[in-house]
């Protein structure tokens, strides 16, 4: 197969090949962008594969970094734009089932392809556009398989976040997984449990935000792989039941959210799971607030102050899970009840706890209590938000 015009994000990284081979050497894309270049997807990544050792690769370009010169990377800067390019290689020994105990740099293409994870990854394209394909890639492409590179058992042996990456990758691109591949998952999955939580965070929340969640929680569900994620020990059920609804989910806190709601979760339960898979502080806080605002949403109970606790994008955010587990919000009345509230955040109430000491009130838990009060009364509309009449009623709740 010859792609006859490459993607505009090549031309950058072209002439870096030209000047590997017409130094004697092979250099090739690899990887996700030839893949994603086959299926007309953006592309994110240009990885460059060489039988140039590092030590030549320094020697044709003039501009260097030893980005991970151990396992034989380079970054090629001659051009502007920085690539790397890494040395075609073997590896050995993965007593951690993530990394390899020893690298060996050979010339051999096939080599190298060979110990890459699933096949559709185990393409390589040449300069002018030629595909080499040497594990039937292209076929499984066509086929819309997920299949691992030979034995399933010793790719996950190399890397066990690869059961996790062929769930995401069915999720991702509408495939399933070859039933060799997926026995070999079943097999292997307790494996996951060596494997850093952050690892296989990234992976799991891709998943959730595919085109096709339902193939990849699938996998999940039918290997057991589930059983060795944080807190999903009891999930089956809860991951089932995500399965089967018409998800359109479209960021992380929309995704967990989702997850949290269909696993069930209280208020008590949600922020210790979330903590569980090492989420930022940041995206468990706009979990926290979309979640609870899903479920009145929903039952259509949701008032002005539900709106303002969550603010705007919580309320952006609760919306689409809600209908993403087939709820029936108008998205269009929600948001316009929300820019209908007189105030959306409390920096915006006319009067604030400096005025009230002016006031000759004095600081403390009462002042506070007041200070919340007046703001729901506001949000609600039951009070104007003005200095003068905030001020009285501050007074009328001071002296109560």
């Amino acid at each position: 197969m010859k792609i006859e015009t490459l993607p505009a994000e090549f031309e950058p990284a072209r002439p870096i090949l030209s000047r590997i081979e017409e130094a004697g050497f092979e250099a090739y894309f690899v990887g996700g962008c030839v893949r994603d270049t086959i299926l007309n997807l953006p592309i994110h990544d240009i990885d460059i594969a060489t039988s140039a050792y590092p030590a030549e690769i320094k020697q044709i370009f003039s501009r260097t970094v030893d980005t991970g010169i151990e396992h034989g990377t380079v970054m090629i800067l001659d051009h502007g734009t920085g690539y790397e390019t890494t040395t075609f290689r073997t590896e050995s020994g993965y007593q951690d089932f993530r990394r390899p105990d020893s690298v060996t740099f050979v010339r051999s293409l096939k080599e190298d392809l060979q110990r890459r994870d699933f096949t559709i990854n185990a393409l390589a394209l040449k300069e002018d556009g030629t595909v080499v394909d040497l594990f039937d890639g292209l076929g499984d492409l066509k086929r819309h398989l997920i299949k691992a590179v030979g034995d399933p058992a010793e790719r996950f042996h190399e890397d066990a976040l690869r059961m996790m990456r062929a769930a995401r990758f069915a999720a991702k691109l509408g495939f399933q997984i070859e039933p060799g591949t997926l026995a070999g998952m079943s097999q292997n999955a307790a494996l996951l449990e060596k494997i850093a939580v952050e690892r296989i965070q990234v992976e799991f929340e891709k998943l959730l935000l595919g085109k096709a969640v339902q193939n990849g929680l699938a996998a999940m569900l039918d290997t057991k792989l589930y059983l060795h994620c944080p807190g999903l020990k009891e999930g089956g059920q809860g991951l089932q039941y995500l399965a089967q609804q018409p998800l359109t989910l479209n960021n992380a806190t929309q995704a967990w959210g989702a997850l949290a709601i269909c696993l069930d979760l209280d208020k008590n339960q949600l922020r210790p799971f979330l903590k569980g898979w090492k989420l930022s502080n940041g995206l468990i806080t706009a979990v926290s607030r979309a979640v609870p605002l899903v479920e009145k949403l929903t039952t259509k109970t949701a008032g002005a102050s539900d709106l303002y606790q969550a603010g705007q994008q919580a309320v952006a955010d609760a919306v689409v899970i809600a209908n993403s587990l087939g709820g029936q919000v108008d998205p269009q009345a929600v948001q316009a009840a929300y820019q209908a509230l007189p105030i959306k955040e409390s920096g915006e109430l006319a009067l604030n706890g400096g005025d009230l000491i002016k006031a000759g009130v004095k600081p403390g838990p009462a002042m506070g209590k007041a200070l919340t009060t007046l703001t729901k009364q506001v949000v609600e509309g039951q009070l104007a938000n003005d200095y003068q009449t905030l001020l009285k009623a501050a007074g009328e709740l001071l002296k109560a």
